[in-house]
């Protein structure tokens, strides 16, 4: 009986210091990190999800949707503004709430500021992603207060997931997407900020008919621009363009895995391409996997990236639907689901990360640290 009590303590102390050598050695991903913290820490809601983030002449307004759980019809759009260096607790902007008393859910708001005009927020209405429509608010006061909601027009989305970009041409390109008759990606393009709309694409599928949806996009400079989006292919996917958005090269796999689950990308002042993303490759039987570590990479060319940081790792997952932006003062500021229960937010200075390259796919080790295999952690859903 003591040998059986000895051998248990044994193994509880390997694992125990297993989990610390794990824990220290995680600290060394996280240099750059200059705030770390939730939005809140109470709600009147159970669960949440869907960050996103935008620099006001004000200051910072995050949004997210909340409720009992995603696709019940009580979930709204909240919004929380840092004013004085701390949040506003989360107050409801948008419901689902329909004409004939009825309600149904709300998803994926999208915060987008109009430089010298207002803030605008996209949203969606509808039972479920393939029968949803898009939605448009506007704030002339950094968030404090909201015109009423806007139906974009019949077929019109909005961005799906992730922030629209200006381009040099004037042109306000929205990335976005569709699950209704498979999955598929668009564009959907304004010129006055919302008032008129036009689409283009659906982007080819490739050779290799890749399902992917909600892209996020990078600007190359002169019109070349670079999607990436999450894949049912054990992929994130990317797509080019050399002529402002007008045409797409059709979808291909890049070499950093994808978990079926969202991500975000941003360009930086310096051309640094930024993105976030879960470094999980899932089994061959099925491409969803667990949406723990939140990692973040860097490149140049947005063909060769380089880790750099991870935001979250831990066996109670989940860490997911990242966005991700860089303020004025040249700060990247990133925004993301903490296991369901609550928004986190987590401030970087891109100067002090440190690059180590990803090759063929493969998360560097450091100082003992390595990512979870796929047997830690189990797939997450929606």
């Amino acid at each position: 009986m003591k040998s059986k009590i000895g051998l248990f303590m044994i193994i509880s102390m390997v694992f125990f210091f297993g989990a610390r050598a794990q824990e220290n050695a995680l600290h060394k991903w996280q240099k750059g990190i200059v705030r770390d913290e939730f939005i809140y820490e109470k709600a009147a809601f159970p669960s949440c999800h869907s960050a996103t983030l935008a620099e006001t002449p004000t200051g910072l307004v995050y949004a997210f949707f909340g409720g009992t759980k995603e696709r019940h019809p009580d979930v709204e759009i909240y919004i929380s503004r840092l004013d004085d260096g701390k949040w506003t607790a989360p107050a409801s902007v948008a419901n689902g709430i329909q004409e004939d008393g009825s309600r149904l859910p709300t998803w994926n708001p999208v915060l987008y500021q109009v430089p010298n005009g207002e803030l605008l927020l996209f949203y969606k209405v509808g039972p479920k992603p393939s029968a949803w429509w898009g939605m448009l608010k506007r704030s002339t006061d950094g968030g404090k207060t909201w015109s009423e909601a806007e139906r974009l027009p019949e077929g019109y989305l909005g961005p799906i997931k992730n922030k629209p970009v200006l381009l040099s041409n004037g042109s306000l390109i929205c990335p976005t997407s569709t699950e209704g008759n498979g999955w598929n990606i668009h564009f959907e393009i304004t010129s006055d900020f919302g008032k008129t709309w036009r689409k283009v694409g659906p982007i080819a599928k490739g050779e290799d008919v890749l399902n992917a949806i909600q892209p996020s996009v990078l600007d190359h400079g002169k019109g070349k621009l670079q999607i990436l989006a999450r894949s049912r292919n054990w992929a994130i996917v990317e797509s080019w363009s050399y002529d402002y958005g007008e045409t797409w090269t059709p979808l291909q796999k890049t070499t950093l895995p994808n978990n079926n689950s969202g991500t975000d990308a941003v360009t930086m002042k310096d051309g640094t391409h930024v993105l976030v993303y879960n470094h999980v490759l899932p089994p061959k039987d099925n491409p969803k996997g667990a949406r723990t570590p939140l990692n973040v990479a860097i490149s140049k060319n947005g063909k060769d990236w380089d880790a750099v940081l991870i935001l979250e790792d831990s066996p109670i997952s989940q860490y997911s639907y990242p966005a991700v932006i860089q303020t004025s003062d040249g700060l990247l500021h990133f925004a993301y689901t903490w296991r369901r229960q609550k928004m986190k937010h987590v401030v970087v200075d891109p100067s002090q990360l440190k690059r180590r390259r990803i090759k063929k796919g493969i998360w560097p080790t450091v100082a003992g640290y390595t990512l979870p295999t796929l047997e830690t952690y189990k797939a997450e859903e929606d």
